[in-house]
């Protein structure tokens, strides 16, 4: 899991740069989740082919709404870095987990204990010193208020996800799931893509490099190992990595962006992951 953190923590700097090299958001979510459910067909055709055929119409839907949330949440997180800094934008999609606890209490009758209340409530305070933080300071970006509603957005829809992952990775292998996942993922984008009229082409080439890294590291190697942990712990639990991403992109927006944190945005973002913290570390009784 650990080389998972490091390459989901690479994200953010790759977006950035991408995006300075002229791509679009919301075609660098649509061409990251394509390219990697194009490098996952051919295993998944020929290694998974019983299991598909196995499936229920039940499950085929569940994937279909999983890879829709999935593309939801790639495309308010990254239109999130257009408008407000890294730090802040890590720092609230990793809010996510908050969202999954509740969802799996409603969903999985996964238990709330009162340290992961206590936990959500500490959230919750460090997301809004955050947002408190970059509200009057036009150095967050050119509109911070924005850019934290779309990554909060983006930590909302990573929820149901992750929970049916946890539903369907019971029985489906891994490869299985998030081949079909992050197909419907790369569909539901390129028809947002499509319905938008933005251009997929005519970016400089750099762009395109930048974008193949992000779904060769951040999307193989860092989703697919939450996929892989999700079969064996409560969703909540299998949320546990992304506390080291805001840690790692932070380091990487201060070194190769030049970016300046700002104490009261340390200081919500210390808040907000000590909330994580505490809502991920104990299992439910």
């Amino acid at each position: 899991m650990g080389i998972g953190v490091l390459a989901v923590s690479t994200a953010s700097v790759f977006i950035r740069f991408a995006q300075q090299a002229g791509a679009g958001s919301l075609p660098i979510a649509a061409l990251r989740l394509t390219i990697a459910a194009l490098v996952l067909l051919p295993f998944a055709v020929t290694r998974c082919h019983e299991e598909y055929r196995a499936l229920t119409r039940r499950e085929l839907g569940l994937m279909g709404i999983s890879g829709i949330f999935l593309g939801a949440h790639f495309a308010t997180w990254i239109f999130s870095l257009e408008f407000t800094s890294v730090v802040s934008s890590v720092v609230l999609v990793t809010l996510s987990p908050l969202f999954v606890a509740l969802g799996s209490a409603v969903v999985l009758r996964e238990r709330l204990t009162a340290r992961v209340l206590l936990g959500m409530s500490v959230a919750i305070a460090g997301g809004i010193v955050i947002g408190l933080a970059d509200a009057p300071n036009a150095s967050s970006g050119s509109n911070p208020l924005l850019g934290n509603a779309l990554a909060l957005a983006g930590a909302v829809c990573i929820a149901p996800y992750l929970i049916i992952g946890r539903i369907l990775r019971q029985r489906l292998s891994l490869l299985g799931y998030v081949a079909m996942v992050y197909g419907a993922a790369a569909l539901t984008l390129l028809l947002a893509v499509f319905m938008s009229g933005t251009p997929l082409s005519g970016f400089d080439p750099i762009a395109y490099a930048w974008i193949a890294l992000l779904a060769l590291a951040p999307q193989l190697i860092g989703h697919t190992s939450f996929n892989w942990s999700v079969r064996r712990l409560p969703a909540v639990y299998a949320t546990i990595p992304v506390l080291g991403e805001p840690i790692g992109s932070s380091v990487l927006a201060i070194l190769l962006l030049g970016e300046v944190i700002r104490p009261l945005t340390v200081i919500g973002a210390v808040l907000t992951l000590s909330g994580i913290w505490l809502m991920s570390t104990q299992r439910n009784a």
